[in-house]
């Protein structure tokens, strides 16, 4: 039986229910038979993995391996993905660097079969990660198939926070999250960016889209989203202009105000 979690409203009240109700849900989620069936299954395996093509060329493994960094539609794609994990992540021209979308980046240092790079399918603490990891994509997705901006808030509250803390330099954060669809598109609805702003040269989004979080929050520094006070504001903004957007033809001025006023104060 396909999980089903329960989502009773869109906006901001359904955001709240999954919020109160998370714990619970997820569990449900995660102690169904075929879920703990095919996390043992990966952690029992993935151990005897020692290179690339060992893990493209089991299915089970690769499932979970890609779930947990929100890839699995490229599942069919093993030669791409053997690819990304064979680069690794040192070199500057390595695959995962050279692509926008750095999910594949995260990937391919999460099992270390790039070059000069230490293989972690052995090591069983960060396998156990991965696997827990893919256990909460799963349920994001699920959760998205009733309403996709609940999926993105979800995947929000753990993946701004990592991406706030990284050692990284404000503006390498910066192209790293454009680098990640989902916050992307969180960022943009939040912030008020029209659909066609992703056409625009990259530094100029850099720069619009630093004017427009200082304009929100006072600072343009993203690692101000450690604090989780920040990331539920911003969460609450982008699901107010999201529901805004999706009722905007049957809602008043009026209404559109108070519902703004509420997430932002």
């Amino acid at each position: 039986m396909t999980f089903q979690p329960v989502i009773p409203t869109g906006g901001l009240v359904g955001w709240r229910f999954l919020q109160r109700t998370y714990d619970a849900q997820i569990e449900s989620f995660t102690s169904s038979k075929v879920n703990e069936r095919e996390t043992k299954y990966f952690l029992d395996n993935i151990g005897k993995v020692q290179s690339a093509e060992d893990l493209v060329s089991d299915r089970r493994l690769l499932q979970v391996a890609l779930g947990a960094f929100g890839l699995e539609g490229d599942l069919n794609n093993r030669f791409f993905i053997q690819k990304v994990l064979e680069d690794g992540t040192n070199a500057q021209d390595a695959l995962s660097n050279r692509l926008s979308d750095k999910r594949y980046r995260e990937f391919s240092d999460a099992f270390g079969f790039g070059p000069g790079e230490v293989r972690k399918t052995g090591l069983v603490t960060n396998m156990e990660k991965v696997a827990h990891k893919n256990l909460v994509n799963r349920f994001e997705i699920s959760v998205g198939e009733s309403d996709e901006t609940m999926r993105i808030s979800l995947y929000a509250q753990h993946q701004l926070v990592d991406l706030a803390t990284s050692g990284s330099s404000g503006d390498t954060k910066w192209f790293d999250l454009m680098g990640l669809p989902p916050l992307r598109s969180m960022m943009e609805t939040a912030l008020g960016l029209p659909s066609a702003f992703a056409q625009l040269d990259i530094d100029t989004q850099l720069s619009e889209f630093k004017d427009r979080l200082r304009q929100l929050t006072g600072s343009d520094d993203l690692a101000q989203f450690a604090s989780k006070e920040a990331v539920e504001k911003l969460t609450d903004t982008y699901q107010a202009r999201s529901q805004i957007a999706q009722l905007q033809t049957s809602v008043s001025p009026a209404q559109t105000a108070l519902i703004l006023l509420r997430a932002v104060g």
